[in-house]
């Protein structure tokens, strides 16, 4: 069957951040397009929440190239600083920081990072575009236009610095829609003293003595601002006016508002048509970073054995303007829809009829009509799945999903493993199962495909063709979970056991080891189990952990495949609890004697809702100190913390918003004398609290910032409850 070209459609249409609806696309030029986006800073490398975007930009640009446009496509890559709220105490930004670090020059570590998202960008079938200009090469350009603007009346300088004078700009607010009275600099601590209004933001800014990275203006050496090298680079390399620039959402406000200000307000007329916008890649539906310990690379995603085109995959079936939720378990899904439609290419020829192809033109114009509705992607994946799985002839079926390639750029047509590349043994248990098919003995043949799949193979019937598979090594592994949801709750059941000791552990082999042993130790012949949550623990500590697992009845553990955070995996273990009694254990604590009698004593007045060794004490919410002596407290540190599983019950699980540690324990104690319990301490339980390797682990920076952020979570919550103020009992509410 000849190849079809798509066809050409009278209308396309996108959503305009601009003016806030779906348009039809008008090019400025006939048969040309132009169109610009914001490309990364290159002091590190690019995470697959910084790629959706870049994925959404290629499916915008391959569509345009199907319709027979010719596209300019130019993608800047940030190789200066900006000190905006990255600025480090030292006054210096991250390019520079990162060169110090790795005892290179800011140069050498531009290089690095844009290579690396170069091949980022290859590995995930993003089209190069037509030019990456480094902003270093354009310095030139910005200061003309800052010149420009200062002669407007539209800048002004102050003390080597220039700023944009929001306030000549009318429009100022028409692509984020908020107004430009009362909005701030973004990342800004403290008022700026050298601004006539805080709302005004830096084109340019003075070096500070001793900066790598400055250049000479009118106003003295110094360097660009966050904004204003897109607007130079997208008039020197595209023109005064584009059809299209691309971005994600966060790059609305202050960036893509401001470009719009300095660019308009230098130009005199409308330099942009259409801002297209992406939404966020959420993880765990929290936003991607790396202070939650939720950012994925490219190269984490080979790491776990997986193709990247299977991120691609997952992202093509969510809307540009949805968010979407990445977990593993997400990906790994994608990962087998792209191979079942992989191998829906090398099915059999079959045979060619006037139907089938009169078929194949319908479904095909049906495939392009749901893209130029707002790039609908998902809704012509659905398009190229219905040809997957419909009776078209093998050769209309290659022929269509080869043509949709063009836009879905999911490398369709590689081709799977054969099964003659398979072992003789393997292959003869292929052709034995193959005729007890062909005799209907399918009892027998289904035995054998599961002798198969049990070997690592995946088996798929086409027909009378049998084709077989190995399986990747991720789809090999011991199952892992994704969130806490992936397990069952046991917690309607009755107890089974005495207790559940519950044990965390994000790093530190050694740290685990001695809590395990110690815990072992002490428990002796008491009914119970111990769960450990890998939560994501590092890849040399899996052996040690699956040892300490083996060989122990009491023993269970929870393998996640990334860091769900704490309050997460800790309900892993929550919702799968068989014990009368449940304990938390830190990896920090070591046990040096028996405390499980002494926990079961204590909890067994029933005015009693959670124990522990050590507790925190406060007058106002605000302050906590930790109690010095035995008795009531107004939390129990999570450092080793017991209750009735009965408790659990009323009180809920925990609060998965809490993935840092830190304040935890407080939100859990809060919850349990909620309900009318008391909290209390024995500080003379045998433990001993060693070095904790998560805060360890943390920057001081980042323990202080995701420690508030906890803080003021558990603030706005319990603030509304004073009579929990009190230590003791309180009534049930």
């Amino acid at each position: 069957m000849p190849k079809a070209a798509a066809p050409a459609l009278p209308q396309f249409s996108v959503y305009n951040t601009l003016s806030r609806r779906v348009e039809e696309f008008l090019p400025l030029e006939r048969g040309r397009v132009k169109m610009y986006s914001c490309g990364p800073t290159v002091y590190r490398d690019a995470h697959i929440g910084n790629m959706r975007s870049y994925l959404m930009a290629d499916w915008l640009r391959r569509f345009l190239e199907t319709q027979g446009y010719s596209v300019s496509h130019v993608k800047n890559i940030t190789d200066v600083g900006h000190m905006r709220e990255e600025v480090l105490d030292r006054g210096e930004d991250r390019v520079i920081a990162a060169a110090r670090a790795a005892g290179t020059s800011p140069q050498e570590i531009a290089a690095h990072y844009t290579e690396a998202f170069l091949r980022d960008e290859s590995k995930l079938g993003i089209l190069p575009a037509s030019n990456y200009p480094r902003a270093s090469e354009s310095v030139v350009e910005m200061v003309a236009i800052i010149e420009r603007l200062v002669e407007k009346g539209h800048a002004y300088e102050s003390g080597g610095n220039v700023y944009f004078d929001v306030a000549s700009f009318p429009d100022y607010g028409k692509l984020s829609g908020q107004q430009a009275e009362g909005l701030e600099e973004s990342g800004r601590v403290a008022p700026d003293p050298g601004k006539r209004d805080q709302r005004d933001f830096a084109l340019w800014k003075a070096a500070e003595p001793g900066r790598a990275l400055k250049w000479t203006s009118p106003w003295g050496d110094g360097f660009p601002g966050w904004h204003i090298e897109c607007s130079a680079i997208v008039s020197r390399f595209l023109g005064e006016r584009i059809d299209f620039h691309t971005g994600g959402v966060d790059n609305i406000f202050p960036h893509h508002e401001d470009e719009i200000a300095q660019s308009e307000a230098a130009l005199g007329h409308k330099h942009v048509q259409a801002w297209v916008h992406g939404q966020h890649l959420l993880v765990d539906w929290l936003k991607m970073a790396k202070s939650t310990g939720n950012v994925y690379l490219v190269s984490d995603l080979e790491d776990r054995g997986l193709d990247p085109l299977a991120f691609r995959y997952l992202c093509a079936t969510a809307q540009f303007r949805s968010r979407l939720n990445f977990t593993l378990a997400s990906l790994r899904a994608a990962q087998v829809g792209l191979d079942r439609l992989r191998a829906k290419l090398h099915e059999p020829e079959g045979r060619l009829t006037k139907k089938a192809s009169a078929d194949a033109e319908v479904v095909r114009k049906k495939f392009w009509a749901a893209v130029s509705k707002n790039l609908n992607v998902p809704a012509a994946l659905a398009v190229a799945w219905s040809v997957a799985r419909s009776r078209l002839p093998g050769s209309i079926k290659r022929e269509l999903l080869l043509d949709f390639d063009r836009l879905l750029g999911l490398d369709l047509g590689r081709q799977p493993a054969r099964p003659e590349s398979l072992g003789s043994e393997v292959a003869e248990i292929v052709r034995a199962r193959s005729g007890l098919r062909k005799s209907k003995q399918y009892a027998e043949a289904d035995a054998l495909r599961a002798q198969l799949i049990d070997a690592g193979y995946e088996v798929q019937d086409r027909g009378a063709t049998t084709v077989v598979t190995p399986k990747s090594e991720w789809r090999r592994a011991e199952p892992q979970i994704s969130s806490s949801d992936d397990v069952d709750s046991l917690l309607s059941r009755e107890p089974a056991l005495e207790f559940t000791v519950s044990i965390v552990a994000r790093q530190g082999c050694a740290e685990l080891e001695r809590c395990v042993t110690s815990v072992k130790t002490w428990l002796k012949d008491t009914p119970a189990e111990i769960i450990v949550v890998d939560n994501g623990f590092d890849e040399e500590c899996h052996v040690f952990v699956d040892e300490v697992a083996s060989g122990d009845e009491r023993f269970r553990l929870f393998h996640a495949d990334h860091f769900l955070g704490q309050a997460a995996a800790r309900n892993v273990s929550l919702r799968q609890a068989r014990g009368r009694y449940v304990v938390f254990i830190d990896t920090s604590v070591e046990l040096r004697g028996d405390i499980f009698s002494r926990l079961r004593a204590m909890l067994e007045d029933q005015t009693v809702g959670i124990v522990g060794r050590w507790g925190a004490v406060t007058d106002d919410l605000r302050t906590f100190t930790e109690a010095k002596t035995s008795g009531d407290v107004h939390a129990v540190e999570g450092y080793l913390m017991a209750f009735r599983r009965s408790v659990l019950r009323e009180a809920g699980l925990l609060d998965e918003k809490y993935r840092f540690y830190r304040h935890l324990d407080l939100d859990f104690s809060f919850a349990v004398r909620n309900r009318g319990y008391r909290a209390i301490i024995d500080t003379t339980l045998p433990a001993k609290r060693h070095e904790h390797v998560d805060w360890e682990a943390t920057q001081p920076e980042e323990r202080d910032r995701l420690s508030k952020r906890n803080f003021y979570r558990f603030l706005r919550k319990w603030e509304k409850h004073p009579e929990l103020l009190t230590a003791g009992p309180v009534a049930s509410r």
